[in-house]
């Protein structure tokens, strides 16, 4: 029996790497790109990860590389899962990081589900088979490291290429998912990606890659917002922590913790968003010192290179993407929550976004700051 593999294509040159990586493996190729929206919907007029122009790019590579093809419409579970959960976040007074939402529910479940029941003969078993090896695999571009433990325990390793690591929007993948994934471009970094694909004469080998959201192209989240909703947000007070009015602020969606520009005040020293009061519809003001604290509770905590501990353990946390990783005591809470004390107070911390635990170069685990 052959290995097959559903590769996730989103039209850029990672995923058309790992498309002729898994297929240099030996596997039996089928690549899949979901169709997660229509361009004009969320006014897309750029050629941007997961629009119709990538669908193109992504069928071209498929091509060229002799695999078969298919798209899937996801459109409804994509504005579900996805994007109601995100805007219901802003106007809840969260900041969310909807690649996650996306990678948990639409890249490796629902993803697969489609490709098993398209590719698989036998539907009954989808997750081992007599040869050792899961019937099908999901396979992607992402700069992530999985390994078996001699436990048998599936453990999710950052990527080779710091600049590239993409573990951190992972954290939330089971254990039965984690067995049936691919990450072929792990012990790779993004130049050493680039050369493969000019090698092999793939269309995507120097496509530009977006740093904004899919479906916010421009990164301007409030104007999406107010566009997908059609809703307006009233206008509200600025007041700092002890209740003085400062000013007033423009709907409460347009702010998130730590910012000071773009507040449109005119201050006699720089003010920063400290909380989101959405019950008042307050924005509280206050000096950057303020803003650093040693504490945060996680929901949704999910434990993926090591089972929940009996106790608190010592590893570091990382509190948004781009943030450095700091030393802290990780207190278990119930199965799926924990409080993170930090040994220095951090920057910043923001409800909604995700807080990822490392042991060195191993994703502990990470949920929900809550």
């Amino acid at each position: 029996m052959k290995k097959q593999a559903l590769v996730g294509m989103s039209g850029g040159v990672d995923s058309s790497v790992a498309a002729y990586l898994v297929r240099e493996a030996g596997y039996d190729v089928t690549g899949a790109t979901m169709r997660l929206f229509d361009n004009e919907t969320i006014g897309i007029t750029d050629r941007t990860c997961c629009s119709l122009s990538s669908i193109e790019d992504a069928c071209a590579v498929a091509n060229k590389l002799g695999i078969g093809y298919v798209v899937y419409d996801m459109r409804p579970d994509f504005r579900c899962t996805v994007i109601d959960r995100f805007v219901s976040a802003y106007e809840n007074g969260m900041t969310p990081n909807p690649c996650v939402a996306c990678n948990k529910y639409l890249k490796f479940d629902r993803l697969y589900d489609l490709g098993a029941n398209d590719l698989l003969q036998d539907k009954s078993d989808v997750t081992a088979c007599e040869s050792g090896f899961p019937p099908l695999s999901i396979a992607t571009g992402h700069y992530a490291i999985i390994e078996e433990s001699p436990s048998g325990r599936y453990m999710l390793r950052k990527g080779k290429d710091p600049g590239k690591d993409q573990s951190y929007f992972l954290y939330d993948l089971t254990q039965e998912q984690l067995a049936r994934t691919l990450f072929p471009l792990g012990s790779l970094t993004k130049t050493e990606v680039r050369e493969i694909a000019e090698a092999q004469g793939l269309v995507t080998a120097k496509k530009r890659e977006s740093q904004d959201i899919c479906f916010i192209p421009g990164g301007d989240y409030a104007s999406f917002i107010c566009g997908y909703t059609g809703k307006t947000y009233p206008p509200g007070d600025f007041v700092s922590a002890d209740g003085t009015v400062m000013g007033t602020h423009k709907g409460i969606i347009n702010y998130t913790i730590g910012q000071r520009k773009g507040l449109g005040l005119a201050l006699k020293k720089p003010a920063y968003v400290l909380e989101l009061d959405t019950a008042g519809n307050r924005v509280i003001l206050g000096d950057n010192e303020d803003l650093f604290t040693r504490e945060l509770t996680a929901d949704n905590f999910n434990w993926v290179s090591m089972p929940m501990p009996e106790g608190s353990i010592r590893a570091s946390a990382r509190i948004r993407y781009r943030h450095k990783e700091a030393p802290a005591e990780i207190i278990p809470l119930s199965d799926d929550s924990v409080k993170i004390v930090f040994d220095e107070p951090q920057r910043a911390i923001t409800r909604g976004q995700s807080v990822v635990v490392y042991d060195g170069e191993y994703v502990i685990g990470g949920g929900i700051i809550k």
